[in-house]
């Protein structure tokens, strides 16, 4: 395990934020890690995520979605999506403290702190306060000022090209 956990962020308008946790989350099963990922604004888990099937072959891996089953943008945001960006937060705070984890992934909680859903200063002191082994990334586009000053290693995922601009559509087994 870890001596010294530190604080990452994947950000930034280029598709593989959430791919890049993944695959760190794969890293860290296979040196026998407890890993728990909370995904914020996602939800309809039961077929449309490829990680939520897979995750279930994995002991050491629990993956929790608190989030609706859409895409939630500052258009379509209700009551509903603020109640599951606590729930999920809630959650997040008790797992961090609870020593149970190595690597924890708050997946798209950058949205929901750009969304109002979450407040910064709450993450920025459960950050704070980590457990010094604990790992912990933070991934969706916005990431906030305040938490990449804090975190040691922040990505940003830049668009060059994408096959989106000539209509293709998320697939399967890749965007989810």
């Amino acid at each position: 395990m870890l001596e010294r956990g530190y604080i990452q962020i994947y950000t930034g308008d280029g598709k593989g934020k959430t791919t890049a946790s993944l695959g760190l989350a794969m890293r860290a099963l296979g040196h026998g890690w407890k890993v728990l990922i909370i995904q914020f604004t996602k939800g309809d888990s039961a077929t449309s995520y490829g990680e939520i099937v897979s995750g279930n072959m994995f002991p050491n891996l629990e993956i929790v979605q608190c989030g609706m089953d859409r895409v939630v943008y500052s258009h379509n945001v209700c009551l509903e999506d603020f109640k599951e960006a606590k729930k999920g937060w809630e959650l997040a705070k008790k797992a961090i403290q609870s020593n149970e984890y190595q690597l924890i992934i708050l997946d798209e909680i950058n949205i929901a702190i750009a969304m109002n859903m979450l407040k910064v200063s709450d993450v920025k002191d459960a950050l704070l306060h980590k457990p010094e082994t604990l790992e912990i990334v933070l991934t969706g586009r916005y990431a906030h000022p305040e938490l990449k000053a804090m975190a040691h290693l922040v990505t940003e995922m830049k668009p060059i090209k994408h096959y989106f601009d000539i209509g293709v559509m998320a697939r399967q087994g890749i965007e989810y």
